[in-house]
C-alpha cells in the first residue's frame, strides 16, 4: 500500500508539470497577465538579495502565504516540504532541534557537540539546539539552502543551512493581528501580533504566541500529560530609517517550554511486569519525576548604510543564552534502571561586519566575523540494576574568528561565475568529568544526595586550535531570460572537539578527541520558469564526498566492567550523490500546484571502531541515519469565491522512504516508508479582515518513528524505547488583522 501511495505521489508531481503543459498550451492570449503567473521569489542564500532563478545553490524557499496554506505550526514543518531534509523535534522535547540535510547532520544535541545544519534568524547563527524548533509566526520565509554552505555561513554547516526571515516593520501605517486557534486534545493557541509607526522613520513591534495541547498520550504511573505541549513565545523590534541610506534594527526573541516530560515507548518488553509493551504507542510506564522546561532568549542590533550605489555595509550583533532542565526514563518502567535527568547552559556573543558591493559587472559580498560562545552541562545515568548512579559533565568555550568573501562576475550578459573562501579559526577549551556514585539516586552534580565519589572515571582539561578554508566556485548560464543552469564545487566543515560523556577508564583515547570534519560536493542544476511563466522549478544533481566523519558509537560494557560509555571518534568517510526536483504550477486561475522530489544514496566508505581496541574497519554493517531514498511532497491549491469573500482549499501527501534512526541498523527501530496526508482550509473574508481556517494533519494516522534509544540486555531491562510523530489532528482558527 505505502509502495503504491508513494509511486502516486510522483505520479501526481510528473502530472502536474504535464498538466500544465496542456493548460498553457491552450491558454488564450493575455491569460497570464490575470494573475495566473509566478512571480519571481527573492532570497539571500548569498547573504545579499537576488532572485531564486539567478543562485547558483539548490534553495528551497517558502513563503508565510505558502507555509500558512499548509497549517504548519512551526519549522519541522520543513521536512515535509523540503527534498532530501529531516528537520524535526529531538527525543523527549518539544523544543529541542534535530535537523539532516543530504544525510547530513547531528542525531545527539548533547552540548559541546556541533551541529551539521546551520540555523539563522535573520542572518544571526543560532549555535546550539535547544529551543531551536521555532514557532512560525512573524516571518517573511523561510530558505532551506542544501549542501555545504562554508563560504558565506561558516563552520557547522556542511549539510546546508536553514533561515529564518523575519518581516519588517510597516513604517507608513500601524498594523494588528489576533488569532485563535482550538483543535484535538484540547489544543488551545494564541497569536497576538502589532507594529506603530511613531514618524514616518521609527516604528516598533510586538508579537506573544502561546501554543498548548493535552497529551497524545498519558503516563501510567505519575498521571502526567505524554506528548503535550506547553510553549510560550514572544518577540520585539525597532526598527529606525533616519535617511533613504541607513537602516537599524533592534530585535528580541524568547522561547519558554514547560511540557511534560516525554519518555518514549518500549519497543520490546523487559524482564519487570511493568516493562510490557503498551498498545498505545504515546503511553509510557516512566516513574522519573522532576523538572522539565527550556528557556532561550536572544537579542540583536543590525545596522545598514548604503554608501552609494556600490557599496552597502552592514553590521550585526548579537547576544543568545539559554538553560533546559530535562529528564528521561530510558526503561520506561517505574523502577530507576535507566534514568536520565540532565542539565544544559550556554550563552554566545557575536559580531559580523559585512560589505555588499554591485557594480554592472561584478557583485558580491566580503566580511569578518567573530564568535565567542559557552555550552556547559551534566546528566546523570541512574543505573538502578548496577546500584549506580553514573554522572557526567563537562563545558566548552570557544572563540570563533573567520574572514570571507564571494565575488560573481558577469564574463558576458548571460554566463557568470562567482569565486568565495572563508577562512575559519576555532580555539576550544574544554573540562570533562564522570564518576561512579553508590545508590541509584541523583549524583551530587545534580543536586542529589552528597556523598563521595566511588571512582573517577574521566576527568581533564584540554584545549585546541581547529582552523580551515572552505572554497566555493560557480559558474552560471542563462539559457534564456527564464532558465538558468550552473554548476558548483563547495566545501565545508564541522569544528572539533571532546566527547562530553567520554569514559577514559573504559575507552582511553576519548581524551584525544576528535578532529574536524569536511564535505565537498559538486552539484549541477537547472532552474527557472516554463509555459509563459506558469511553472518555476529548480533541480539539481550532487555528490558529495565526506571526510573524517564524526560518529558517535555507544558501548555498554560488559563484565566485570560496568557502566555505558560512547566514543566519538573520526571514524567515517562516505560517499553521498542524489538528485532533486521542486517546484510551483499554475494549472488553471484557480488551480495551483507545489511538489518535489528527492532522491539521496549514502553511503560509508570507511567506518573504523575503535571500541574493542583495535582499528577494524565495520563499514559493511553500517548505514546512514536520517537519510531516506526518496523524499517527496505533493500539494495543490484550489481557490474559488465563497460568500464574496475567496477559498482556499489545499490538500497534501508527503512520503519518506525507509530510514535508520542510528547508524547501526535496528530492525526494531528502523522506521519503514510511510505517508503523511495534511488538509487546509482557508477562508479569506472580502475585506481581508477576517481569515477563517480548517487544518487537519496526519488524516491517516500514521505511527512513525522520529527518534528512539537501544539499551538491550537484561542489565538495563532491554530498555529499548521510541519516539512517535504527531497523530492524526484537527484545528480550527479564527484570525483578524489590519
Amino acid at each position: 500500500m505505502k509502495t503504491m501511495l508513494k509511486l502516486a505521489l510522483l505520479a501526481g508531481a510528473a502530472w502536474s508539470a504535464a498538466a500544465t503543459t496542456a493548460v498553457a498550451q491552450n491558454a488564450a492570449p493575455g491569460e497570464t497577465g490575470n494573475g495566473v503567473s509566478i512571480e519571481e521569489l527573492v532570497v539571500t542564500a548569498r547573504r545579499r538579495e537576488e532572485t531564486l532563478k539567478d543562485v547558483p545553490v539548490a534553495v528551497s524557499a517558502l513563503s508565510a502565504a505558502r507555509l500558512e496554506a499548509t497549517g504548519a505550526s512551526d519549522i519541522t514543518a520543513l521536512q515535509q516540504q523540503t527534498p532530501n531534509a529531516t528537520v524535526q523535534i529531538a527525543r523527549g522535547s518539544n523544543s529541542t532541534l534535530i535537523s539532516f540535510i543530504r544525510g547530513v547532520g547531528q542525531q545527539d544535541p548533547l552540548w559541546g557537540f556541533e551541529p551539521g545544519v546551520g540555523l539563522y534568524i535573520d542572518d544571526v547563527y543560532v549555535a546550539r539546539p535547544q529551543g531551536a524548533v521555532l514557532d512560525i509566526f512573524d516571518i517573511e520565509r523561510i530558505e532551506v539552502l542544501r549542501g555545504p554552505q562554508g563560504t558565506l555561513y561558516g563552520r557547522n554547516t556542511i549539510g546546508g543551512a536553514i533561515k529564518y526571515v523575519t518581516k519588517k516593520l510597516d513604517l507608513t501605517k500601524p498594523e494588528f493581528l489576533a488569532r485563535g486557534t482550538v483543535g484535538s486534545y484540547d489544543e488551545r493557541n494564541g497569536l497576538l501580533q502589532a507594529s506603530i509607526p511613531f514618524t514616518d522613520k521609527l516604528a516598533a513591534g510586538f508579537a506573544v504566541a502561546s501554543y498548548q495541547h493535552d497529551g497524545y498520550g498519558e503516563n501510567l504511573t505519575t498521571g502526567q500529560d505524554h506528548y503535550d505541549k506547553d510553549v510560550m513565545a514572544y518577540r520585539a523590534s525597532a526598527e529606525f530609517r533616519p535617511t533613504d541610506s541607513l537602516f537599524f534594527r533592534l530585535a528580541y526573541d524568547r522561547v519558554n517550554d514547560d511540557s511534560s516530560p516525554r519518555h518514549g515507548h518500549r519497543e520490546t518488553a523487559g524482564l519487570t511486569p511493568d516493562s510490557a509493551v503498551l498498545s498505545d504507542v504515546y503511553d509510557t510506564r516512566a516513574g522519573l519525576q522532576g523538572p522539565n522546561r527550556v528557556d532561550t532568549r536572544g537579542v540583536s542590533f543590525t545596522g545598514e548604510w548604503n554608501a552609494n550605489e556600490i557599496l552597502t555595509f552592514k553590521s550585526i550583533t548579537a547576544y543568545r543564552d539559554g538553560e533546559t532542565d530535562t529528564i528521561i526514563d530510558f526503561d520506561g518502567t517505574v523502577a530507576p534502571t535507566l534514568d536520565i535527568p540532565a542539565y544544559y547552559g550556554d550563552e554566545q556573543f557575536s559580531q559580523e561586519f559585512q560589505v555588499q558591493f554591485n557594480t554592472a559587472r561584478v557583485q558580491g559580498v566580503a566580511g569578518v566575523y567573530y564568535m565567542n560562545g559557552y555550552a556547559e552541562g551534566a546528566f546523570d545515568t541512574i543505573a538502578g540494576n548496577l546500584g549506580l548512579s553514573i554522572s557526567s559533565a563537562g563545558k566548552v568555550s570557544t572563540t570563533s574568528k573567520a574572514a570571507f568573501a564571494d565575488v560573481s562576475f558577469d564574463i558576458t550578459d548571460r554566463l557568470k561565475t562567482s569565486l568565495g573562501g572563508r577562512w575559519t579559526q576555532d580555539k576550544k577549551n574544554a573540562n570533562v568529568f564522570r564518576a561512579f556514585y553508590a545508590g541509584a539516586t541523583r549524583s551530587p552534580v545534580l543536586g542529589g544526595t552528597p556523598r563521595p565519589i566511588l571512582q573517577t572515571r574521566t576527568n581533564y582539561s584540554d584545549q585546541d586550535t581547529f582552523e580551515k578554508f572552505t572554497p566555493r566556485a560557480s559558474i552560471s548560464y542563462e539559457l534564456s531570460d527564464d532558465l538558468t543552469t550552473y554548476a558548483s564545487f563547495s566545501r565545508g566543515f564541522k569544528s572539533g572537539g571532546w566527547d562530553m560523556r567520554g569514559d577514559a577508564f573504559l575507552v582511553p583515547q576519548t581524551v584525544d578527541g576528535y578532529k574536524p570534519e569536511t564535505v565537498t560536493t559538486y552539484e549541477a542544476g537547472l532552474k527557472g520558469a516554463l509555459l509563459d511563466r506558469r511553472v518555476s522549478f529548480a533541480s539539481a544533481i550532487f555528490y558529495s564526498d565526506y571526510k573524517d566523519q564524526q560518529i558517535t558509537t555507544q558501548q555498554v560494557a560488559t563484565p566485570p566492567q560496568v557502566g555505558i560509555a560512547s566514543v566519538v571518534d573520526n571514524a567515517g568517510a562516505s560517499t553521498i550523490y542524489g538528485a532533486e526536483f521542486e517546484g510551483t504550477a499554475y494549472l488553471t486561475p484557480s488551480l495551483s500546484a507545489n511538489f518535489g522530489v528527492g532522491y539521496l544514496h549514502a553511503e560509508f566508505d570507511k567506518f573504523i571502531t575503535l571500541v574493542t581496541g583495535t582499528p577494524v574497519d565495520i563499514s559493511d554493517t553500517r548505514a546512514f541515519q536520517n537519510a531516506p531514498r526518496w523524499s517527496s511532497f505533493l500539494s495543490v491549491t484550489w481557490r474559488t469565491d465563497v460568500a464574496g469573500g475567496t477559498l482556499r482549499v489545499t490538500p497534501s501527501l508527503s512520503y519518506r522512504d525507509d530510514y535508520h534512526l542510528f547508524d547501526a541498523p535496528d530492525p526494531i527501530l528502523d522506521q519503514k516508508g510511510y505517508t503523511l496526508v495534511d488538509l487546509g482550509i482557508v477562508w479569506d473574508a472580502p475585506n481581508k479582515l477576517w481569515q477563517v481556517g480548517v487544518y487537519g494533519k496526519n488524516l491517516t494516522d500514521e505511527e512513525y518513528r522520529v527518534g528512539g534509544y537501544s539499551f538491550p540486555g537484561a542489565v538495563y531491562n532491554n530498555s529499548i524505547i521510541g519516539f512517535y510523530g504527531p497523530p492524526r489532528t484537527w484545528a480550527a482558527s479564527v484570525q483578524y488583522k489590519f
